[in-house]
């Protein structure tokens, strides 16, 4: 079981900070895109246009269950994981951080650039709608959710391990 599942939504920082707190807690770092990518040899934007997000959604949904039965360090989801009621049950149980921002802080960090292969058309309207949908989902499934908006990636890692009374090696 790892020792920490971050879920939220795209470019809130979710690799970033995993990473920093992987290296804090003394544990490896495993991000789910990241294994789609090395996996499929192709970005995730090039999926959804060849394939469609169908095809997408079931190589995460298998991505995340190999990541979170065979890992035990800390745990990076891709935005959308938590859409499937699968991948949720899964989660039950486990220490789950949800990493919040809101759509300024969202426009600030990615630009809402169309390398996000959900936020092509409209970019500020299309996250919104995405957070309508997603939010609910990411606070049932967190033990704790640490607001990451005008923070630094170490706050946000020192929020995380103070949310969830982690000592750091």
């Amino acid at each position: 079981m790892p020792a920490v599942v971050l879920v939220g939504p795209m470019g809130v920082g979710k690799s970033t900070v995993g990473r920093l707190l992987a290296e804090h807690l003394g544990v490896g770092y495993r991000d789910t895109d990241e294994d789609i990518v090395a996996a499929e040899g192709r970005t995730i934007a090039e999926i959804f246009v060849d394939e469609g997000e169908p095809a997408f959604r079931a190589r995460e949904k298998a991505a995340v269950r190999a990541a979170l039965t065979g890992h035990d360090g800390v745990v990076a989801l891709g935005g959308g994981a938590v859409m499937d009621p699968d991948t949720r049950a899964l989660l039950a149980g486990q220490r789950v951080v949800y990493l919040s921002m809101e759509v300024d802080e969202a426009v600030k960090r990615t630009g809402l650039n169309v390398a996000r292969p959900l936020l092509a058309v409209n970019p500020r309207k299309q996250w919104r709608e995405l957070m309508e949908a997603r939010r609910h989902l990411y606070e049932e499934v967190a033990t704790a959710v640490v607001a990451t908006d005008g923070r630094t990636p170490d706050e946000v890692t020192r929020g995380v391990l103070d949310a969830l009374e982690l000592k750091q090696r």
